[in-house]
């Protein structure tokens, strides 16, 4: 059983969300603002936040940003604003999924079941890695989960390190978002494969001078190139 944290200040999203997840198994607390979830979670372990973005007194990605200071617990945001601004924001804050209301409650139920699945496998260490990769002035460190260019450590979300990882582990190899998309998010999410591009596109912000070992595969995908 999974423990799952329902963050939305309109009672009627709450209720469905939670009905659908206690019917799948998981247990349930809800908060009805973003300020709420930060006092929850100080307190309490989850194994998933759904985070609303709009919700008075603070908002979703204010939360997500308070909680991430001290707990590696996956998100997924729920909101009504599906700009692609707004869900780089939300990939920017760290969150691992991002959903569009109105939804379907069968398809949430699916990306929330993934990424409790993707996330609990990585803390049990099932995704098994070479302890340092290196690439000019990159370095990975797979053991501290920690990636530096030219000696500066970078600031990357789980999913920005994911990507990446994933990447250079099949480095010169053509990779479609589809690939990418099952390698890093699973086999079985219902999302959108601009996603990757999305993410992608703030990794190669972060990754500097090394920015360009990320290749753009037109009609394709991408690949991991260091020349």
């Amino acid at each position: 059983m999974s423990r799952i944290l329902v963050v939305d200040d309109e009672d009627d999203i709450r209720n469905l969300v939670v009905r659908y997840a206690e019917h799948d198994g998981h247990e349930t607390v809800e908060a009805k603002n973003g300020q709420e979830a930060v006092i929850l979670c100080a307190e309490q372990n989850f194994d998933l936040i759904i985070m609303d973005v709009m919700m008075p007194v603070m908002d979703g990605f204010e939360a997500c940003a308070e909680i991430r200071k001290s707990k590696d617990i996956p998100f997924l945001m729920l909101s009504a604003k599906g700009t692609e601004r707004d869900k780089l924001q939300g990939f920017e804050t760290g969150v691992d999924d991002y959903v569009v209301k109105p939804f379907s409650p069968r398809e949430l139920m699916a990306r929330i079941n993934v990424i409790i699945s993707r996330h609990k496998a990585q803390k049990n260490g099932e995704a098994a890695a070479v302890p340092m990769l290196e690439f000019g002035g990159l370095k990975i460190d797979t053991l501290g989960h920690s990636v530096s260019v030219d000696g500066i450590s970078l600031d990357l979300t789980a999913k920005e390190y994911d990507i990446l990882l994933y990447l250079s582990q099949n480095r010169g190899a053509a990779l479609t978002r589809d690939q990418i998309m099952d390698a890093v998010w699973g086999e079985n999410y219902y999302g959108d494969s601009r996603t990757v591009d999305w993410q992608i596109k703030l990794l190669r912000g972060k990754l500097a001078s090394c920015r360009d070992y990320i290749v753009t595969l037109r009609g394709v995908g991408y690949k991991f190139e260091v020349k």
